[in-house]
């Protein structure tokens, strides 16, 4: 795509944009969903890391969610406060924990994940299979594209800064 083509685009025509408005519908209708069932969008990638029985470090829980320390810490807390999670000391390492997720959690991960699925739904109503399959297809290529450009400029930013 040329790139002055790209700057005569109204705003409502940018992916960019696009993009972020269809996240933001898309959390905000799990929001909704999963408000009844005592949780928070947040805690849908948390839950289903652990759903296996496997016991994660905090650590572990912040990079695959991709997701700060801090925040993971926050979220882990809320968890559980509400019963969803529990800690037990990393044999491994006797400063940190492992988390692993309750008998409540499992009993509720059946309508969060129809609450994601209805959701998936309705956010794809009217588009044929091979639509859908383009879109992810389409999606996950512009994340991978994402993710390279962010590390090359997240590594130019640290060289400029080293000494």
């Amino acid at each position: 795509m040329q790139e002055n083509m790209m700057r005569k685009w109204a705003q409502h025509e940018r992916p960019g944009h696009l993009i972020n408005r269809a996240a933001r519908l898309m959390l905000r209708l799990a929001d909704i969903r999963f408000r009844p069932l005592g949780l928070g969008v947040a805690s849908f990638p948390v839950l289903s890391m652990l759903r296996t029985g496997q016991k994660l470090s905090q650590k572990e829980l912040a990079l695959c969610a991709r997701i700060e320390q801090p925040s993971m810490a926050q979220l882990l807390s809320r968890l559980e406060r509400d019963g969803m999670i529990k800690r037990s000391p990393d044999p491994g390492d006797g400063r940190s924990s492992l988390i692993s997720i309750t008998r409540k959690a499992l009993g509720i991960l059946p309508e969060v994940d129809a609450a994601v699925d209805a959701g998936n739904e309705l956010a794809l109503a009217g588009m044929s299979d091979d639509e859908v399959k383009t879109l992810i297809d389409l999606l996950q290529r512009l994340i991978s594209n994402l993710e390279r450009a962010t590390e090359r400029e997240q590594a130019a930013v640290d060289r400029a800064g080293e000494p």
